[in-house]
């Protein structure tokens, strides 16, 4: 039997069309039937493709010319977009982003989760799909020119220098621009991945959207940082400074903070609101990165929850609280389960600084929790659940069939996942109403959605 012969080479240009695009954000071509990825185009463009590499059913190309350019084709406003990679859809025009989140999460529950005939709205976009996040994080290290202070490209950990980023608050720009004079000042080291060794490893910046209140967070392979008073001095000047934190991780890891923080100057946490909800955010704090879509995102939640104010509320991974404190103003009562000790600390406390005396936490894992408090006879008419972009464990999908909720209202970070999840629902009693993206993530392909689960009718 002859195997078929695949028609790319290694090496070689062909002249190609994109005929859609990939959940990645890539252009699928076809050569002669033949499947080939290839970044930075747009579903429509013809193209010369140079292939990179072959594998048995597909290959991956580079862009080499665009022969016919799409009409959703616009110039990114960042200079460093395809070295960065962080907004690897900068290209396209931001309707056309949106309309692929879109379709992406239509495809995902259709292909992945089989279930068919369900309305997926339109993905909400931002007005300024620009200088959206509250949250940075800054990799320090050495390239060729010198100091490095900026993204780590994508899938490596070469640091791409960035002096303004189009994505972040613009109190980033400053905050870098007077970590990096002061490097330079004073000669203080930065951390290199292969030895263990440099001082400086991470700047992280945290904003206030609303409060306009800032934090610098300085991590460090070490206690202390030389001549921090001058660094302190410089960035209290910046408006808004609240917080400035030194976080010392001396292990040769990816995670960026380590356990011990100490408080430099001001505060140990800034605070800021979703809706009129108020958050102290610390360092280790998980907090929604974009707090304009955040507020777009909850205020679906409760749209799709259409709480009457006399039902039990269970929030399955609820971090410190932030949907938990958005749905207790509409229930009886909201029980929140998080098994992270410090998101249940942060949750507890968020609850007494907005006087709201009906949510409670619990620490644990969900298949732990959910059997106890069903003895204690807490019954859920509706159950949120917000997990990462894994999905739910296998054990809290079925804790949530044992517990029969009426509503599960679902966030999700990945359609994948979420449509994995919903055939395991939707095959044990529930249907899919409705399904609403939202752009988190401007420029990116990853996609938020708000998704209503309903209990069939027997």
């Amino acid at each position: 039997m002859m195997l078929e012969k695949i028609p790319v080479e290694k090496n070689k240009i062909y002249t190609t069309e994109v005929v859609d695009m990939g959940s990645e954000g890539q252009g699928i071509c076809k050569i002669d039937g033949f499947t080939v990825f290839v970044p930075d185009v747009i579903e429509g463009e013809k193209c010369q493709v140079l292939i990179v590499n072959v594998r048995k059913n597909f290959a991956f190309g580079k862009l080499v010319e665009i022969i016919q350019s799409s009409p959703f084709r616009v110039k990114p406003v960042c200079s460093i977009v395809k070295r960065c990679g962080g907004c690897s859809q900068q290209h396209i025009r931001y309707d056309a982003q949106l309309e692929f989140k879109t379709k992406r999460v239509k495809d995902a529950i259709e292909r992945i989760g089989k279930i068919k005939d369900v309305e997926v709205l339109p993905a909400i976009g931002m007005e300024t799909p620009y200088n959206y996040r509250n949250k940075a994080q800054f990799p320090i290290g050495i390239d060729k020119n010198g100091i490095a202070i900026g993204f780590y490209a994508q899938r490596s950990h070469e640091i791409i220098n960035c002096d303004s980023c189009k994505i972040q608050h613009p109190v980033c720009d400053e905050v870098i621009s007077i970590v990096r004079n002061f490097i330079k000042e004073f000669g203080i080291s930065t951390y290199d991945e292969k030895t263990n060794k440099g001082l400086l490893r991470h700047v992280l910046v945290r904003t206030g959207f609303v409060t306009g209140e800032v934090m610098v967070c300085l991590v460090v392979n070490g206690a202390k940082v030389p001549n921090s008073d001058v660094l302190i001095e410089r960035l209290v000047k910046v408006e808004g400074m609240t917080s400035i934190v030194i976080n010392t991780n001396r292990i040769r890891t990816n995670v960026i903070l380590g356990d011990k923080t100490k408080t430099l100057y001001g505060k140990d946490y800034i605070t800021d609101y979703v809706g009129d909800v108020k958050f102290e955010i610390s360092p280790l704090s998980f907090f929604q990165v974009n707090p304009i879509q955040t507020e777009v995102l909850y205020n679906k939640v409760i749209e799709f929850a259409d709480l009457k104010g006399d039902e039990n509320v269970l929030d399955i991974y609820c971090g410190i609280g932030t949907i938990s404190l958005f749905l207790a103003k509409k229930a009886k009562q909201v029980l929140g389960v998080e098994i992270i000790p410090e998101a249940v600390n942060d949750a507890r406390k968020n609850a007494v600084i907005n006087e709201i005396a009906n949510a409670n936490f619990e620490i644990g894992s969900a298949e732990d929790i959910v059997p106890i408090i069903a003895k204690k006879g807490f019954v859920a008419d509706v159950v949120v659940v917000d997990p990462p972009r894994k999905g739910c464990d296998i054990e809290v999908i079925n804790s949530l069939l044992e517990m029969k909720p009426k509503k599960i209202v679902y966030v999700s970070c990945e359609p994948s996942t979420f449509a994995r999840d919903a055939k395991m629902l939707c095959e044990n009693g529930y249907n899919v109403e409705v399904v609403q993206p939202v752009d988190q993530f401007c420029h990116t392909t990853h996609v938020e959605m708000v998704v209503l689960l309903s209990k069939k009718q027997q």
